[in-house]
């Protein structure tokens, strides 16, 4: 295999992890229909997706269930009634625990009970102690687990690599670089993933990347990472996610060499569903306000919010982030 592989240019440890469900949700509110998650599941299925990312895990003491679609809180059941128990097909399930957003002893129930997989948890470096208890937990209760570092624009490499050693020692198998602002250029992008597998190598884990476009970045950090030993890669339909969205999917699949690996039942879904999303008025991907925020390295809230009220004045948004900054 070793030897076929490289006369084809593929790595075939390279996984490749679906997130339109859960950074997309964050842009209409998880409101999908049914249909709509069954055949982004087919999809995946026959595109040969490794991992399909449903959406989170969220307390529903802190969020109202009354304003968000089911996927923002992935309860088992409701899983098992839209795409039933995922036996036999090749195609792993996942969901994200935020840090301080999930009451995760009580609504992750153990593995042996749930069609899901993989736990994504979601931390931020100054929060890292509470993330490894909540890896804990779901390895304890039979789960994969990936720790997503999110902002790391922002982190200082003195801090990021006490992080790095602290969550080596926990039974994580995954540390994700997550550029949450998209202000994260290539070669900066080289040398984080040098500094996170120095510590995946000392301590036996994977590395993984997901990117955001603001500057319309996201593909080319992803196959950046690839190329710096980054296995496990994050990818939406049509770049579906919050703001200027992610590193698109057709774009990813299209660029790995490995055969098992369809392209077609991307663009199928894309042709059935996204564009028509688009259509309908769901807003995301790359425009002027994120690039600015993402050139700034600043959260794009405010560029969120410059596209909900319909506004058009970006040079007078860009003085308003100049100033802010």
């Amino acid at each position: 295999m070793k030897e076929i592989s490289k006369l084809m240019g593929f790595r075939p440890e390279v996984k490749v992890l679906d997130a339109t469900l859960r950074d997309g949700g964050l842009v209409n509110e998880f409101y999908f229909t049914d249909q709509f998650v069954k055949d982004l599941y087919q999809a995946n299925i026959k595109a040969g997706v490794d991992y399909m990312e449903l959406g989170y895990k969220a307390d529903k003491t802190m969020f109202d269930v009354d304003k968000f679609g089911k996927w923002k809180f992935c309860d088992d059941d409701m899983i098992r009634e839209v795409i039933g128990e995922n036996e036999n097909t090749g195609l792993k399930l996942a969901v994200m625990a935020d840090v301080g957003r999930c009451n995760y002893k009580q609504d992750i129930a153990p593995k042996s009970e749930s069609p899901i997989d993989l736990v994504r948890v979601a931390t931020y470096i100054n929060t890292m102690p509470a993330a490894v208890d909540m890896i804990e937990d779901a390895y304890n209760k039979g789960y994969e687990t990936t720790c997503n570092i999110m902002a790391i624009s922002n982190a200082q490499e003195t801090d990021l690599k006490v992080a790095l050693d602290i969550l080596g020692q926990s039974p994580v198998d995954v540390f994700y670089i997550v550029d949450s602002f998209g202000s994260i250029y290539p070669e900066q992008l080289a040398r984080i993933a040098d500094i996170f597998m120095e510590f995946a190598t000392k301590y036996g884990k994977q590395v993984g990347v997901h990117a955001h476009n603001n500057q319309q970045l996201a593909f080319a950090n992803t196959i950046e990472a690839v190329g710096d030993g980054v296995n496990w890669l994050d990818g939406t339909y049509l770049g579906m996610g919050r703001g200027a969205g992610n590193c698109q999917m057709e774009l990813l699949l299209g660029f790995l060499r490995n055969p098992k690996f369809n392209l077609y039942p991307v663009l199928q879904f894309i042709e059935d569903y996204m564009k028509p999303l688009k259509k309908e008025g769901v807003k995301w991907g790359y425009d002027l306000q994120y690039m600015m925020t993402g050139i700034l390295n600043q959260h794009p809230r405010t560029a969120i919010a410059f596209t909900n009220e319909g506004r058009e004045d970006f040079c007078e948004f860009y003085k308003e982030l100049v100033i802010q900054d």
